[in-house]
């Protein structure tokens, strides 16, 4: 089966490779990247996760893939389509993600990305609306989600089911895309 790949103008998104887990690992271990997401994962739990959207692709045929810069190839981060978790707001919705290395940062990269992910969605789903979650305090990644569209819909604020009571990451936000609004922004560019 060939590899799966997005390419917009300087990414490609694609396929896990068992020599992403290194580099993916200095992401995933970032404090700053993991300060709004958790704890920073060790080498085997980052392993388990590109391990898990290797399974993710195969039977569901998305994931959040791994998103590499084009002009060296090198992995910066990961952006996709996931099914939302139960016990979230978006169980079962097609849910855009995204995670970078901050050396990235800055640059319009996740935006980028998250635009081809959305639209690979809307080609390739039936489902009628892209959603996004985030802890309420991320706000580069709430940055995102208003850049590219998305609207908050604060009624589907929730406490994450995976994060601890005490935590300050416990309170997460809703942002959601329709396949019209889409559309609407689209024919507009």
């Amino acid at each position: 089966m060939p590899e799966f790949r997005i390419e917009t103008p300087r990414l490609t998104l694609r396929d896990w490779r068992e020599e992403d887990i290194a580099p993916f690992h200095a992401i995933c271990s970032d404090p700053v990247v993991m300060e709004t997401l958790g704890p920073p994962l060790t080498l085997d739990e980052t392993g388990a996760l590109v391990a898990r959207m290797h399974r993710m692709q195969a039977e569901e045929g998305h994931c959040f893939w791994a998103m590499e810069r084009r002009e060296d190839a090198a992995l910066i981060g990961w952006c996709g389509i996931i099914r939302g978790r139960p016990g979230t707001s978006i169980p079962d919705k097609p849910e855009a993600g995204w995670r970078m290395t901050p050396s990235a940062w800055g640059k319009g990269y996740v935006t980028e990305a998250a635009e081809a992910s959305v639209q690979w969605a809307f080609d390739n789903l039936p489902d009628d609306a892209v959603w996004a979650i985030t802890n309420v305090d991320n706000v580069r990644s709430r940055a995102v989600m208003e850049r590219i569209g998305m609207v908050y819909d604060p009624a589907l604020d929730f406490d994450h089911p995976q994060v601890p009571a005490d935590s300050p990451l416990l309170r997460h936000v809703t942002y959601r895309m329709t396949r019209t609004l889409w559309t609407q922004i689209r024919s507009q560019r």
